[in-house]
């Protein structure tokens, strides 16, 4: 098929290796925070924070979170040219959402008569999913990953090589991050870069995806 959006998500692939020495711009990095700020969430809720990784600083700090585990991805904190922490509220309150319908009427989006309707009446999708402890984190962590799919589509259109990571030790992270995190959980970040030339055995491969008609169905 020949649409961009195809060509998009058939160019994009899990990078395995980086090149250090390649920086991604800071006029694409302002692409993707803008892209980032404009993923969807339920509710409009934005449940999240993205803490970008850029320095060599705040790289050494992440390469030491993988002393206990997922070692096969600590190379990525070093050599990616940015790597993005993915991380989501385990508790989003009726308070923090009342910013985000502020937000809505400030905008000029939502009509300041309709803002009870959406306080009240939004907020009832994250009462549904919120336990007696507060704890609704598996419901803002599927927001997240609305975002970070947003993210790689984002990064393929720019010709910029990514590696969504699930192995990466939410606790230390927790630990080392503390400050920028703020209550905040990480169980997901984003390598992002150029890969390195001859080294990366994934770049190039064809794509192993299943069939249309064994996914989808039109009735």
């Amino acid at each position: 098929m020949s649409h961009q959006i195809i060509k998009d998500l058939n160019s994009r692939y899990t990078t395995k290796m980086y090149d250090p020495s390649k920086r991604i711009s800071a006029e694409n990095m302002q692409v993707i925070k803008e892209a980032l700020r404009m993923s969807a969430s339920s509710i409009n809720s934005q449940p999240w924070k993205f803490i970008i990784i850029e320095s060599d600083e705040a790289k050494q700090r992440l390469h030491t979170t993988f002393e206990n585990k997922f070692q096969f991805n600590q190379h990525h904190a070093k050599e990616a040219s940015h790597i993005i922490l993915l991380a989501y509220n385990p508790s989003f309150t009726k308070d923090q959402y009342k910013k985000v319908v502020d937000i809505e009427v400030s905008s000029g989006h939502l009509p300041a008569e309709m803002y009870d309707n959406m306080l009240n009446g939004g907020f009832t999708f994250a009462e549904m999913n919120t336990d007696e402890t507060g704890f609704n984190g598996h419901w803002t962590k599927a927001q997240l990953y609305i975002a970070l799919g947003n993210a790689l589509h984002t990064l393929a259109r720019l010709g910029i090589d990514s590696t969504p990571m699930e192995g990466v030790d939410a606790e230390l992270i927790g630990e080392t991050f503390k400050d920028e995190l703020d209550g905040y959980i990480c169980d997901v970040a984003l390598a992002m870069g150029y890969h390195k030339e001859g080294e990366d055995y994934n770049y190039g491969l064809p794509k192993s995806r299943l069939p249309e008609d064994a996914i989808i169905t039109v009735i």
